[in-house]
């Protein structure tokens, strides 16, 4: 108990010096499109996103009718940003981009997209895979892809991975540079202090959710630093990857089952999400496999009412006794 105390006074402690939300640039934004949702700073790179993002690993593994019906819910809803990587579903979702997001919409959304290759030159090769499934001439966000521990960094870096990326950058084919991962915070870390020296990454990619402060918290150990560094910060598992759920379905196909889930037992996707969006966050990036999911974001992304400190304290206090490996099953940090 004492523990839990001490836990939730370092939370306080944050938020107030730390987790302060930017406000929203705009709520009445808006394009030929439509009305946008409200728009965020993405860190040090001038630009400014919708605060809810289409996560590309969904539209790569869901049928064709409902990538394409996500995209034109997305940009009916006011989402601009767009999330792939050349790994999802072996590159369907940026053929699915290419498809039916950039022929109609490139001038009006910002595109990121991912490489998890080890050594510059498949870096470089999925650069121009990339490029060629979506048919566009650069990518808005180009990201180090699935971090996965401090030796994972030095290796990259090793292998010139970063130097393809200063390259890319340079060449106008990438406008900006980041990197992601989801299973060591201490890998994130070691990027970042690889890199302190020179301004290379503007913005990086994490688990954002109300339980990961009990455990291997990347809002803890690098949100601060990313921060410091006036990086963009890409929110992803907010309801950690569907296992805040009772089930968690793939085609129909069950994965993963829970008799105690926190959605709809100890907290609501509401409270979830806003827990995510009352934090420093520019984009949360849902993944959703078909119109009537992303939506539900949609709506709630509208209607946002940031929660104060005492509010978000209240949220991780009643999901503490279910933090660990059972929710957020991806975080390992062998």
């Amino acid at each position: 108990m004492q523990d839990r105390r001490d836990f939730l006074r370092q939370l306080a402690l944050l938020t107030g010096s730390v987790m302060v939300p930017f406000p929203a640039l705009s709520k009445t934004a808006s394009d030929k499109w439509g009305e946008l949702l409200p728009l965020r700073k993405l860190g040090k790179t001038k630009e400014k996103v919708s605060m809810l993002g289409v996560g590309g690993f969904h539209v790569g593994w869901t049928s064709e009718r409902d990538a394409q019906e996500i995209i034109e819910t997305a940009i009916a809803g006011g989402i601009r940003f767009f999330d792939s990587a050349e790994s999802y579903s072996k590159g369907e979702s940026e053929n699915r981009y290419g498809k039916y997001l950039v022929p109609k919409y490139r001038d009006d959304v910002f595109i990121m997209t991912k490489t998890g290759a080890k050594n510059g030159e498949l870096a470089l090769q999925h650069l121009e895979d990339s490029l060629r499934r979506m048919k566009c001439d650069y990518i808005d966000l180009w990201q180090v892809h699935a971090l996965s521990t401090p030796d994972d960094v030095n290796k990259r870096i090793e292998n010139e991975v970063l130097e393809v990326f200063e390259k890319a950058k340079a060449q106008g084919k990438v406008k900006h540079i980041g990197f992601t991962g989801h299973q060591n915070p201490f890998a994130h870390k070691q990027m970042l202090d690889k890199t302190q020296n020179y301004d290379l990454f503007e913005t990086v990619q994490m688990p954002v959710n109300v339980i990961d402060s009990h455990f291997h918290s990347f809002i803890k150990n690098v949100l601060p630093q990313a921060l410091d560094r006036n990086m963009g910060i890409l929110g992803m598992k907010s309801l950690s990857d569907g296992r805040f759920f009772s089930e968690k379905k793939r085609l129909g196909k069950i994965q993963w089952e829970s008799k105690t889930p926190l959605i709809p037992d100890t907290l609501s996707v509401k409270e979830a999400l806003y827990f995510v969006w009352s934090l420093p966050v520019s984009v949360l990036i849902t993944g959703a496999e078909n119109k009537i999911l992303l939506q539900e974001k949609i709506d709630l992304a509208r209607n946002f009412k940031q929660l104060n400190a005492e509010q978000r304290s209240e949220l991780v206090e009643r999901v503490f006794e279910k933090s660990g490996n059972a929710v957020e099953y991806y975080k390992k940090l062998g």
